[in-house]
């Protein structure tokens, strides 16, 4: 802003009228001791002038007393910042939209280029390498349109950068001729970091290390860091997490005041936490889960009614007794949105005094826990259903294995378990009756293979095994969906403003696509414009006996939007549910912590307000993303560190992605996929066709389609890059043969030129 100028002085007990004009004058007197016109107020006046306004005039005109003038500074600073305002070359205020200005998220690309993703939806514009130089992955930014590249799409060029988001980056460091310099672990992120020799402290050439960003890019300079954290050698144990974890920005430590508030906690529920509560610790509830889980956040319990059908209790770690709002548990609660489960370790939510404490629902220890009380037909209706603030005491900590193992004869329980099984065989029959009720409501079942990946004395893949899941599985699936759907419906009824987890279906160009695609297998997706759950589940239905069930599966289900959470109730597609939440889960998902504290008002005759909801939605979205984004990560690092021992090996393998640079390939025995780059296909130019999911190969016809059969050979694994590349095995030969064909045609010609060519004067060939 320009400098301070002699302006009118008015005194704090006389409000100029032109302030009092301000539509938002109350909100703002009750915001601050001293209030400012608003950020509406501003922007409805220099709207009103039709131009672009000088900044000190326009403090004159609203009278800004010299005490003011700083902080209506800074006003007007945080309005720049976030797009709302701009500044000319004169320094006079105008509004962006006046502009023809575009404010948006900037995109890295590792190949130097990079793309704006408008705010405001719409196309992505795209951003030059020089462009590229002043700004970094993330940073926000606004835009010109300049025209149009030479693949017609719209560039822009950078008029204001208004956040640089990165403040700390990893990556490896690296000393080449006296400089130093940072190479981020993001690929998104392709300008190296400079770290001169003062700011690189004790790091060695080839280190993982955290910089901290001093110097931002700019159209004339490079980003300038400081060695902040050194981590260790590249491929040191748990490397691929500690990467992670910095490059998603994923918090990792809890804060001292977090810390605090965990420590002051009690290690057992006190008696005076019991008052008020129901106490059901006579019921044997039980915990199943997998063999490796060390948080408990569910427990269930079942008996038959006769011919009414069964009760089925489930009681949920009560963590909203202990987790207040606003306080320093919520606060990183929500900052963190989500447990991050890695191979080998997890990043929980909440402290281990919570998440493997008090709001663990260990066996044999009472707990505070919130409980679905429901009462299904026989039919799988849920006929009635009572949510009430319980004291539980688990009777066991049981594993699906070992539950399945009772249930199917293969194995007894032991003695002081036989008392259990009564209960779990209710279990097994209403699971039976709920998985009927899953099918006549329409629910879409996509089968899949997880996997697991087991580890030497190194924390290296020794191996990868899929994860057989059985009936015990399923149970408790289809246990917590009952009260999933109760919560959402009991929220609706009362009209209390929650978070719902929100599955859309196909948007009308997906549909259209996937029908266009399924006509030529000579299938038809039913239901026309809006089809239903049901209609997607009667055409798996009908492909599963097919040869090319894999292929026609995938192609249905990336068709659907992914889960968002929202106070918008839109329904869940896939579960076929009319409303649905997530209660089930508050030790390690921040919006069943928001659910439970949803019907804890309405069970106490109150009602939360539904502000910031949509705000908070969004940001669990984010964090559900990024956590998907970091454990994506690290995976593919080990898996490409275990596919190192096997350059060379042959597997068979399916298509599983097709793209314009190839197709991905994953492996039967070993769960691991790659690409077969489109140079590998063949001697032969292919051409990608999104909407049939194809390479197809423009003199030979050949065809590679999502779903084929293929048997290659592994060529590299890039630990650096996490990338691993396949070739067709069965083209090798062939290949080989016209590639050594091609050469010694080359060289022929070259030796015919070399002898026919001869110098001209001045001794040089031309």
């Amino acid at each position: 802003m320009s400098t301070k100028k002699t302006r009118s002085r008015a005194s704090k007990h006389q409000i100029p009228a032109i302030r009092l004009a301000d539509p938002f004058y109350e909100r703002e007197i009750e915001r601050y001791e001293s209030p400012l016109p608003s950020r509406e107020y501003i922007l409805q006046l220099i709207a009103d002038a039709g131009c672009p306004v000088d900044a000190d005039a326009f403090a004159e005109q609203l009278q800004i007393t010299e005490d003011e003038f700083e902080l209506f500074q800074r006003r007007l600073g945080a309005m720049q910042r976030d797009g709302q305002l701009m500044l000319n070359r004169k320094r006079q205020l105008c509004l962006p939209d006046k502009l023809d200005l575009i404010k948006g998220r900037v995109e890295g690309h590792p190949d130097g280029f990079g793309f704006v993703v408008p705010e405001e939806g719409g196309d992505d514009l795209y951003l030059s390498p020089k462009e590229m130089h002043r700004v970094l992955h993330g940073d926000r930014v606004m835009v010109r349109v300049a025209g149009f590249d030479r693949r017609g799409r719209r560039e822009a060029k950078i008029v204001e950068v208004l956040e640089h988001v990165n403040k700390h980056v990893v990556g490896r460091y690296y000393l080449e001729g006296g400089i130093g310099f940072l190479i981020a672990e993001n690929r998104r992120i392709n300008q190296d970091i400079l770290v001169p020799a003062e700011h690189a402290g004790a790091a060695q050439p080839g280190q993982v290390v955290t910089v901290e960003i001093v110097t931002q890019p700019g159209a004339h300079n490079e980003a300038v860091g400081r060695v902040s954290e050194i981590l260790g050698s590249f491929t040191g144990p748990g490397m691929e997490i500690e990467i992670a974890l910095r490059k998603h920005d994923l918090p990792h430590v809890f804060p001292p005041d977090v810390e605090a508030q965990a420590s002051r906690l009690p290690n057992k529920v006190l008696k005076k936490d019991m008052a008020g509560r129901e106490d059901i610790r006579h019921l044997p509830l039980v915990t199943i889960d997998s063999e490796t889980a060390r948080d408990f956040d569910d427990a269930v319990y079942c008996e038959p009614l006769g011919r009414s059908g069964f009760r089925l209790v489930v009681a949920i770690a009560d963590v909203s007794h202990y987790v207040q709002p606003g306080d320093a548990l919520d606060s990183e609660s929500f900052n963190r949105g989500t447990s991050v489960y890695f191979p080998r370790r997890v990043i929980p939510m909440l402290p281990e005094a919570l998440s493997n404490g008090l709001c663990s629902l260990n066996p044999e220890v009472d707990r505070l826990s919130m409980v679905c009380d429901m009462k299904i037909s026989s039919t799988g209706s849920i006929k009635e259903y009572r949510f009430y603030p319980g004291v539980i005491y688990s009777h066991a900590r049981l594993t699906y294995n070992q539950v399945w193992d009772w249930l199917s004869g293969a194995a007894k329980p032991e003695e002081k378990q036989t008392a259990l099984m009564p209960h779990l065989e209710a279990l097994d029959k209403l699971f039976r009756v709920l998985l009927k009720a899953r099918a006549t409501r329409g629910a879409i079942d996509f089968g899949s293979t997880e996997t697991q990946m087991q580890f030497d004395e190194q924390g290296k893949i020794k191996a990868i095994v899929p994860v057989i899941r059985n009936d015990a599985h399923r149970i408790i699936e289809e246990c917590m969906l009952s009260a999933n759907v109760c919560a959402s419906d009991f929220l609706l009824e009362n009209k209390q403003p929650a978070l719902y987890r929100v599955h859309e279906g196909p948007t009308p160009e997906k549909l259209a696509a996937l029908r266009e695609f399924m006509a030529e297998f000579g299938l038809d997706l039913g239901g026309g414009d809006k089809p239903h759950a049901k209609d997607f589940g009667a055409l798996l239905e009908k492909i599963k006996p097919r040869p090319d069930a894999g292929l026609l599966q995938t192609v249905m289900l990336r068709s659907l939007k992914q889960a968002v959470y929202s106070p918008d109730n839109k329904g869940h597609f896939g579960l076929a549910y009319e409303a649905y939440t997530h209660f089930t889960s508050p030790i390690r998902r921040y919006p069943d912590l928001l659910v439970h504290r949803g019907i804890k008002a309405v069970l106490n005759g109150e009602k939360l307000p539904p502000k910031g909801l949509a705000e908070i939605g969004a940001h669990c979205s984010i964090t559900e993303r990024r956590a998907d984004d970091a454990t994506r990560d690290v995976d593919a690092w080990l898996k490409t560190y275990f596919m190192q021992d096997r350059i060379g090996d042959e597997y068979n393998g399916t298509v599983s992605a097709v793209t314009s640079f190839g197709m991905f390939v994953a492996l039967d025995e070993i769960f691991i996929e790659g690409l077969v780059h489109v140079s590998e296909l063949g001697q032969d130019y292919f051409h990608y066709d999104q909407a049939k999911h194809m390479m197809l190969g423009e003199r030979t016809g050949k065809r590679y389609r999502l779903g084929d059969r293929v048997r290659i050979k592994v060529m590299r694994a890039d630990i650096e890059t996490s990338k691993i590349d396949f070739s067709l095995a069965e083209q090798d030969d062939s290949a080989r043969d016209m590639q050594r064909a091609f050469e010694k045609s080359a060289l022929k010609t070259k030796s015919a030129k070399s002898r026919t060519t001869k110098p001209k004067a001045g001794g040089k060939k031309q």
